[in-house]
């Protein structure tokens, strides 16, 4: 059975850093393209960030560019998110996200497409006070 588990969510302030954790589980071994996805207050789960089998490709949401770094630890099958300068448009349910079956086999592969991944975590709460 496939399990991704978030941590490090939290409660902070504005301009403050949190780093969330998701490991997978139940997977055979390999690499996978994994991402974040969030869900604020009221609205659509959002795209946030992804990586690649060989962690060259991490594109971004504009809204996260140059605050957030999405990293990847294979031997742990860990994926990671690092959060700086928080605001308090950042809150929201952070979600991680993993491409097992589908998805082209290229190293190089990711996506922003919620609809292209597989598994979910049960999410983690990140709120962000002003």
């Amino acid at each position: 059975q496939v399990q991704l588990v978030e941590s490090g969510g939290g409660l902070v302030q504005a301009g403050a850093s949190l780093r969330l954790a998701c490991a997978a589980s139940g997977l055979p071994p390999s690499t996978y393209p994994m991402g974040w996805f969030r869900q604020p207050p009221g609205k659509e789960r959002e795209f946030v960030a992804a990586i690649s089998r060989n962690s060259a490709i991490t594109p971004y949401a504009d809204s996260v560019k140059g605050r957030f770094t999405i990293s990847r630890d294979n031997a742990w099958s860990a994926v990671y998110l690092q959060m700086n300068s928080l605001k308090p448009e950042d809150t929201a349910v952070y979600y991680c996200a993993l491409v097992g079956r589908g998805g082209s086999t290229s190293s190089y592969y990711t996506s922003r497409r919620a609809d292209e991944y597989d598994y979910w975590g049960q999410g983690t709460q990140v709120t962000v006070s002003s």
